[in-house]
């Protein structure tokens, strides 16, 4: 198996992704930090199932399923946990060419809500279930990590 990191480092230089490291994700994770956790979680899992995932299209949509670029605490923000995730992707869209894969990684990662915004490859629900456990670990277990 190759090593991602080098590809994951690329990526994460491209766009605004940087500045994902100013806005909190869980405590004083960062959403970058959380985002970078997700892409490795769910590719090692890819991996260690032996699911056959486009590895591309995972580490992109998982680096930017949380591209909405604001912090997501300020009371301003309402509707945070359904609105994020097309934020997030109208952001991608205009910072990266996107696959029709990739676009659902980033508008179904919180499934189920909405339910009707499905995960429909294996890399969208490798996203989606990375997500919830990292968000998990961060809020139980990393509140002073960055």
């Amino acid at each position: 198996m190759n090593d991602y990191r080098p590809q994951l480092a690329k990526l994460c230089n491209q766009g605004r992704i940087q500045e994902m490291k100013q806005y909190p994700q869980h405590g004083s994770v960062s959403t970058y930090a959380h985002v970078v956790r997700v892409a490795t979680t769910a590719l090692n899992w890819s991996r260690a199932l032996r699911l056959h995932t486009s590895e591309d299209e995972l580490l992109r949509g998982a680096v930017l399923h949380d591209y909405y670029l604001y912090d997501w605490h300020d009371p301003v923000n309402k509707g945070h946990a359904t609105q994020h995730p097309l934020r997030a992707l109208k952001n991608a869209e205009e910072d990266f060419d996107l696959t029709n894969k990739e676009r659902n990684i980033i508008a179904a990662h919180m499934w189920p809500l909405p339910p009707n915004r499905l995960p429909k490859s294996r890399e969208a629900w490798l996203v989606c279930f990375a997500d919830k456990w990292c968000s998990l670990l961060e809020t139980l277990f990393m509140r002073g990590k960055k």
